[in-house]
């Protein structure tokens, strides 16, 4: 049952750290339909995905009675460096040395080996459609994979119509990772600094079969992008 256990809490890790890549790189290329409504062409002709950041970051994990946490400084160059320092962590070690460094661990492993196209908001992966607008303005896009993988999301996007700037995901994995992991739930938000737009919180949950709901609450406060220092609002902004 421990083992179970290990391999539930270690691959929901994994996958909350896949789900969506740290920077958002939204390619449409030339299979991208030109009905597409306008604020979706905007979508796909960002490119954030090819900036370096350093960025201060605060996992949190909670299955049943285990609770965890970690800060840790992480840095990224393109095109394939990762590397972290954890800095404060305190709650179950179980939590902090499977799940939330399995995170950290994973998330490296994904960009050294190159594998992040997988999870890229880009044409080949996803079907794009509008569906309105929101009370707050925002425009609201269906995305539906084009295959069943875990490392996909089936859910709605919200981007700003006159930039076509992400600002939340909300869904959940197109197909349970595991015996172990079912019915993945995600919320990403977005923000805008420096005219790159990065992640700002990820709030994950699942079930495990056997042990009942599982929680992941990650948030970002970026240092400097591009070697550029951010400023101490924008760092602080969550």
């Amino acid at each position: 049952m421990r083992s179970a256990l290990h391999c539930s809490l270690l691959f929901l890790a994994v996958i909350a750290a896949l789900v969506v890549p740290l920077s958002v790189k939204a390619t449409g290329g030339p299979a991208a339909d030109r009905s597409t409504d306008r604020s979706i062409q905007l979508f796909l002709a960002r490119d954030d995905g090819g900036h370096s950041y350093r960025a201060a970051r605060r996992l949190e994990a909670e299955n049943g009675d285990r609770r965890g946490w970690m800060e840790a400084i992480t840095e990224f160059a393109p095109p394939a460096s990762f590397r972290y320092e954890i800095t404060a962590e305190g709650g179950s070690g179980y939590i902090r040395s499977k799940v939330l460094r399995g995170i950290l661990d994973g998330e490296r492993e994904a960009i050294v080996e190159g594998d992040m196209h997988r999870t890229e908001f880009s044409t080949a992966n996803y079907i794009f459609e509008l569906t309105g607008l929101g009370d707050d303005g925002l425009a609201k896009v269906d995305v539906k994979p084009r295959r069943q993988d875990h490392v996909l999301v089936i859910g709605t996007m919200f981007l700003r119509p006159s930039g076509g700037e992400l600002v939340r995901l909300e869904g959940r994995l197109a197909k349970n990772p595991s015996f172990w992991v079912r019915n993945v739930k995600v919320v990403r938000t977005y923000d805008r600094i420096h005219d790159v737009v990065v992640p700002v919180t990820l709030d994950s949950s699942a079930q495990l079969r056997l042990f009942g709901p599982a929680t992941l609450h990650v948030s970002y406060s970026y240092l400097e992008i591009d070697g550029r220092p951010v400023s101490g609002l924008q760092a602080s902004r969550q």
